[in-house]
């Protein structure tokens, strides 16, 4: 790999950015995987513990600022991320692979999450109360948690920290935030934006690094009062074992394995071009991605067809080419893994009706590049029913029925988002009421919900608490219930 001229980024601590203390490590371009797009720090723990003492300070004076002072820094940062959009998306797309119209759309949303909680603060706080005790007033108030460490992942490396930012911030909250490894430039871009911005020292503190040499320093700090995470499944579990049995908040967002079901009186055309959208956009690397497809067995055919002619129109190549619409996989481990649910699969009988698999032909045998898959006559007794592929891989099987179809959507660890292709109301109501996930779509795609729904999942797709929206915040807050009775002078 040649670092030739990359840019580098380093954390930011206390309020500076400054020059680490373990030395670089490089962020590849997964499209060019021999090319270095940026160099970010190796935290070391010393700098992990100076990162968390300065969380400490930094909170006791965050904490007191007003909620209008607070948004007016949420909202300067919008701006910066607004006024730097393409340096921004060009970097995003760099160090994760998708699209450049991907990574535009993911800095205007990431922009959007600072805009939608700084406008809060001109919202009531908390709620007077009727006390049965004469002359007492009672009233409820919301504080911050305190010092929160946020982990990201590295498929939306942008707008998952903005997600998670916004309303802790907002909110009053010092944060410490982990990026993935493998994209790490977008977060330090959101830290460089609030610094901007005028948030004061110490209150966001970045730390970038391999997650075994970081993550447990973090986490395990005592002075640590909530964890915030989204990405795989395995190491959501893991930190729940970790923090069991402390009085540490957790949010985990996890894994999904999303279906789409579509009736016999669905629209086709629109079911496929929108099962084709959520399946292959972002190359399949997220997690509200449609990942199977559960059909009614009399147009199986004609849906299938479609969605061939729609996978069959993706032009994979580098996310910087304006031609691409499908970019690379993150990594070389993340394409030997999708490779290898594909195989497994069609080892054990499903049939590849679409897709080549790795594809390495010039100029893409430079890069981690996949064709979209296509995979029909797929049972539920398969590994890749319920294993999350993340990956542009679509899982086909049928149903004679509503309730079957229901029943199948369901039998799954996962309830992330699903959707349902139909012009019935009544199988609308009926799907909406018996579906296990966190959000529901009728003749919509299972991804692409705004920064002020709810948004989380149920089973092994996340924890209690909801990301984005007014719901965003609870995670971030913790109810404090005040009496008040006022006593006589000289009482």
């Amino acid at each position: 790999m040649t670092a030739v001229s990359a840019p580098t980024f380093p954390n930011l601590i206390g309020g500076a950015f400054a020059p680490p203390q373990g030395g670089w490590l490089d962020v590849a371009n997964p499209a060019r995987a021999s090319e270095i797009v940026a160099r970010v720090a190796a935290t070391t723990a010393v700098e992990i513990d100076r990162a968390i003492e300065a969380a400490a300070t930094g909170f006791e004076v965050w904490r007191r600022v007003s909620p209008g002072a607070r948004g007016a820094v949420l909202a300067g940062a919008a701006s910066w991320l607004r006024e730097h959009a393409e340096e921004v998306a060009s970097l995003v797309s760099a160090e994760m692979g998708k699209t450049l119209p991907e990574a535009r759309a993911e800095t205007a949303r990431s922009a959007d999450f600072f805009d939608y909680y700084g406008s809060l603060s001109r919202l009531p706080e908390g709620d007077r109360l009727a006390d049965g005790r004469p002359g007492v007033e009672a009233h409820v108030r919301v504080e911050p948690v305190g010092m929160v460490v946020a982990i990201t992942p590295w498929n939306d490396p942008l707008l998952t920290p903005a997600r998670k930012l916004a309303p802790a911030l907002f909110a009053g909250n010092a944060v410490l935030i982990k990026p993935a490894t493998e994209t790490p430039v977008s977060s330090l871009l959101l830290a460089r934006a609030l610094h901007e911005a005028g948030l004061p020292p110490g209150v966001l503190n970045t730390v970038t690094g391999r997650a075994a040499d970081v993550i447990s320093p973090l986490c395990e700090d005592k002075r640590v009062d909530a964890v915030t995470f989204t990405g795989s499944t395995e190491v959501g579990l893991d930190l729940q074992r970790r923090l069991a049995g402390r009085n540490v908040r957790l949010q985990t967002e996890m894994g999904g394995k999303n279906p789409s079901v579509v009736l016999a009186d669905a629209d086709l055309d629109l079911a496929a071009a929108t099962i084709a959208a959520a399946a292959f956009g972002q190359a399949g690397q997220r997690c509200t991605a449609t990942s199977r497809v559960i059909v009614a067995d009399e147009v199986v055919r004609p849906l299938l067809d479609r969605l061939v002619a729609k996978a069959g129109g993706i032009v994979v190549g580098p996310g910087d080419d304006e031609a691409t619409t499908m970019g690379p996989l993150v990594s070389e481990r993340q394409l030997r893994s999708v490779l290898g649910d594909v195989e497994r699969a069609l080892e054990q009988g499903a049939e590849r009706v679409f897709g080549e698999g790795r594809l390495q032909q010039t100029p893409l045998d430079q890069g981690w590049f996949v064709s979209p898959v296509i995979l029909a006559a797929v049972t539920r007794d398969m590994d890749i029913w319920n294993q999350e592929v993340f990956g542009p891989v679509l899982a086909v099987s049928t149903v004679s029925s509503l309730a079957e179809a229901i029943d199948a959507a369901n039998d799954s660890p996962y309830g992330l988002a699903a959707a349902l292709f139909t012009d019935s109301v009544d199988a609308s109501t009926r799907f909406i009421d018996s579906v296990e996930a966190g959000q529901v779509a009728v003749n919509l795609p299972t991804s692409g919900w705004d920064v002020h729904m709810p948004f989380g999942g149920w089973k092994l797709s996340g924890s209690g608490f909801k990301e984005q929206g007014l719901e965003g915040l609870r995670f971030y807050t913790r109810v404090k219930t005040v009496a008040v009775k006022a006593t006589a002078p000289g009482g």
